[in-house]
């Protein structure tokens, strides 16, 4: 009945926006309860068929490890694709049919559409929107590719990069800014008021690339957290897209409708996900749902020309890469797997350690493990020597439990992801407010 009600809801919707507006968004909704739907379908369908064929693992943080379907992520992201295809005729169906002089002409706009106003048919719309999915479908191929064949760090490491070519082209063609602005205190110094970067803006936007995948790729291994922190970081983009819908120039907030209608139908597919994959998970997501996810808020900063503040609402993701490195860059051992270690007796989840005593940390580096410990960043354990025989493996999930002791899986999860929103919140605060007394302005308002 649910089901069916959603259904009507979603027909309606579709409906609306053919024939009213604001075309896009609505039909972003409409869209994204339609991926829902779909993905919610098929993910209980599928699971046994991904075991037959070898796609599954175990569930290493419950009693008797059971098996799990894996790569369901590819579910979704395929799901998601085919969405934003059937998509293209609503959101530009104003501009090929209702706007046009009429007579099988495709030539002039006779009235305006949701706040994308132009004379003609937006080429560079359309462009910017058919490259974003030829990047997303790459990025999908590279995540299948990696659960396939569990491809090493070294090589796919900066495959996203080439997967953003496409992307990168478009906004050479149609955008091409590539300054940055200077903070108003710096002006009189520096005689200007923002600097052009050049290429190097488009080796910054080739990383972001790199970065957001991989980020949601390291910070995972407990049920829901890879999902549930892409649900967060979507939720938290809508709401900045949210605040230029009414306010800011014209350019700006039809980048931020464009935007929001890449993420609602990817929030509409994830949910759907995180139904399954949350505590207790019924399905793995794999690598390919972390490399499509993280792409798709590259992408969505990158088009949408808001890629310094996308990169603050990944602070979280940025904390656990930057506390990752000393393990990620052999300083100190790395184990294969990072995962907190579970408990069968009590059921908690306790942080995993290395060894250090069979393998030691670089000499150079012992006195910066004992600074952590000292500033509660790390557990060490010591022999009766008192030297250090492990450590916790420093990931943020190993050290929320270093910080809050011991807990239920879900419970973890949970913390985790109050902690990315509340951080999201106040990146959010801190571009809007801080920003704009530190450069004089904001894209909302202006101070001087």
């Amino acid at each position: 009945m649910l089901r069916l009600f959603s259904l009507v809801v979603t027909t309606c919707l579709i409906y609306y926006s053919k024939n009213q507006g604001p075309s896009a968004l609505v039909a972003a909704v409409g869209f994204g309860i339609a991926g829902y739907l779909a993905t919610d379908m098929l993910i209980p369908r599928v699971g046994k068929s991904f075991i037959k064929i070898g796609l599954f693992g175990k569930d290493l943080s419950k009693p008797g490890r059971p098996v799990l379907p894996e790569t369901i992520g590819a579910i979704p992201a395929a799901v998601y694709l085919f969405v934003m295809f059937i998509y293209i005729p609503f959101i530009f169906y104003k501009y090929m049919v209702i706007t046009t002089s009429g007579g099988g002409h495709r030539d002039v706009s006779v009235v305006e559409d949701d706040g994308m106003n132009s004379n003609i048919f937006p080429h560079d719309k359309l462009s910017e929107y058919l490259s974003a999915i030829l990047c997303l479908e790459s990025t999908v191929l590279l995540g299948i590719a990696d659960d396939l064949f569990d491809l090493r760090w070294r090589h796919k490491f900066f495959l996203p990069a080439i997967a953003a070519i496409p992307l990168l082209m478009v906004y050479y063609v149609d955008f091409g800014v590539t300054h940055v602005l200077i903070p108003g205190f710096m002006e009189h110094w520096l005689k200007k008021t923002s600097v052009d970067l050049g290429l190097w803006y488009y080796v910054y936007m080739a990383s972001m690339a790199i970065f957001c995948p991989n980020s949601i790729n390291i910070l995972a291994g407990v049920n829901g957290l890879e999902v549930g922190q892409c649900i967060v970081l979507a939720i938290l983009a809508l709401l900045n897209d949210l605040l230029y819908f009414s306010m800011g120039p014209l350019a700006t907030r039809d980048s931020h409708r464009f935007s929001a209608v890449l993420i609602i139908p990817f929030l509409g597919v994830s949910l759907a996900l995180w139904k399954w994959n949350r505590w207790p998970a019924t399905v793995f997501v794999g690598d390919t749902y972390c490399y499509f996810a993280g792409m798709v808020f590259a992408v969505v900063g990158i088009l949408g020309h808001f890629s310094k503040t996308m990169l603050l609402l990944f602070i979280p993701q940025i904390v656990n890469f930057i506390y990752s490195c000393p393990q990620l860059f052999k300083l100190v051992p790395c184990p294969r797997h990072r995962l907190p270690k579970f408990n069968e007796k009590d059921g908690l989840m306790y942080p995993s350690r290395a060894n250090l005593k069979e393998e030691p940390p670089k000499r150079i580096f012992k006195p910066v493990l004992k600074l952590l410990y000292c500033l509660h960043l790390i557990d060490l354990e010591f022999d009766e020597n008192n030297e250090i025989i492990s450590t916790s493996n420093m990931t943020l999930i190993n050290l929320t439990l270093v910080w809050f002791g011991p807990m239920r899986e879900d419970k973890l999860c949970n913390t985790i992801l109050k902690l990315q929103f509340c951080i999201g919140i106040l990146a959010l605060l801190g571009r809007h407010a801080i920003g704009a007394i530190i450069f004089g302005h904001d894209n909302l308002w202006t101070v001087r």
